[in-house]
């Protein structure tokens, strides 16, 4: 059960009479006051002196099981949820720039699908220091720089492993952890992100130093969370309890590809350490980079990513058996698609939306028009809503 502090004799004496008939005044999230996700200071009025206190203990109401509170925005119809058990608010559908922002489309395509994805009420975005050597985090804070959005309207991720070719430039050890996300910071031309994540597990890096470093980047105000990347269950587990017994800073999320062929981890591990311990998904790839949309079809067009310098790996799974099998399978989707009234890629996308535990699910798309057509996935995940088109229940894909 969670309580919460209601009142102390301490502070009963120093409330006003207004105070007294009223109550206490409800806090951010609906608690009694005090800092957002609760401080780990005294209670107010609970000094070492004066009269021994006295707290009332106040239940709040449980949240039903696997299920992430939602909220709608307004004007926009972009759906909210809290990121993981932390008090962040996280649009569901957030904007990744893996390949695209500096890479694969220019910097006024960037700047329009940013705006885009703004506007329609994604408030996450996500990218890493490796992206493009570095070129996604210039090209994303030259835009954000551009559009003087207010800083508080927007959270952003970015991932620290892959730094540079020096073997201190790489890894997760505390010098590269500070250092790289400063650098980070520079080229995003921000004071600080909203989560770091780990982006995969460092065997060569004890996981005290991790914590302890994500704890410290965290209070000197580079970092307001932290998560992890591509980690194994236990590992997270390991950094969850390595944070509570020396009083450090827990991850609250894990990023984890997700989509019809990559299922095992969100939809069998990730749902355990989020009752255990609040840590949730976001997830990446819904499309399986661009697989599940039809328009490979027995071919590989001129100007897909697999054709990107760099990303022969990715031509050669979609070529491949399984690749080829896997894109049979997809085609069995498009009466599915057809009956709901929507793209194949909208159907694969709100299908991931459904996945206990999930915050956000990270797009990926080259164009404005394509991020509009991605965002209609919102329509098709309704839960029985008037005017909402339902999405199929997970046993129905049967692609495995």
């Amino acid at each position: 059960m969670q309580v919460s502090i209601a009142c102390t004799e301490q502070n009963l004496r120093s409330r006003s009479s207004e105070d007294r008939l009223c109550g206490p005044r409800p806090g951010p999230g609906g608690g009694n006051g005090g800092p957002v996700g609760g401080g780990h200071g005294n209670p107010p009025g609970g000094g070492g002196s004066g009269p021994k206190a006295r707290a009332a203990v106040v239940p709040r109401p449980p949240a039903p099981a696997g299920v992430l509170r939602e909220s709608t925005g307004r004007g926009t119809g972009m759906k909210y949820r809290n990121l993981g058990k932390s008090g962040l608010r996280v649009s569901c559908l957030g904007l990744g720039t893996w390949v695209t922002f500096g890479s694969q489309i220019s910097d006024e395509t960037a700047e329009d699908v940013l705006t885009v994805a703004y506007e329609h009420g994604v408030n996450l975005f996500d990218t890493t220091e490796v992206y493009a050597a570095g070129k996604a985090e210039r090209t994303l804070g030259n835009i954000l720089k551009s559009k003087g959005w207010r800083r508080s309207s927007y959270v952003i991720t970015t991932k620290i492993f892959w730094g540079g070719q020096a073997e201190t430039e790489r890894g997760l050890s505390r010098k590269h952890i500070i250092e790289g996300l400063r650098g980070s910071l520079e080229r995003l031309q921000l004071g600080y992100v909203d989560i770091i994540f780990a982006n995969r597990s460092d065997p060569n890096s004890p996981m005290e130093e991790i914590v302890r470093a994500m704890t410290y980047v965290i209070n000197q105000g580079l970092a307001l969370y932290w998560g992890t990347s591509r980690w194994g269950a236990a590992e997270i587990m390991e950094a969850y309890s390595m944070a509570r017994q020396f009083n450090l800073i827990p991850p609250v999320c894990e990023q984890a590809e997700h989509h019809l062929f990559q299922r095992e981890k969100v939809e069998m591990q990730l749902p355990e350490l989020y009752h255990k311990i609040g840590v949730g998904s976001v997830t990446w790839a819904p499309l399986a980079c661009g697989l599940i949309t039809s328009k490979y079809d027995g071919r590989v067009p001129d100007t897909c990513r697999v054709n990107i310098k760099g990303y022969q790996w990715h031509k050669d799974k979609v070529q491949s058996e399984d690749g080829k099998k896997q894109q049979a399978k997809v085609m069995d989707l498009l009466p599915i698609a057809h009956q709901l009234g929507c793209t194949v890629a909208q159907l694969a996308i709100a299908w991931c939306l459904r996945s206990e535990g999930v915050s956000s699910v990270l797009l990926g798309v080259s164009s404005a028009e394509q991020l509009i057509e991605d965002l209609g996935a919102l329509q098709v995940r309704g839960e029985g809503s008037a005017g909402a088109r339902e999405a199929p229940p997970t046993n129905e894909f049967r692609l495995q």
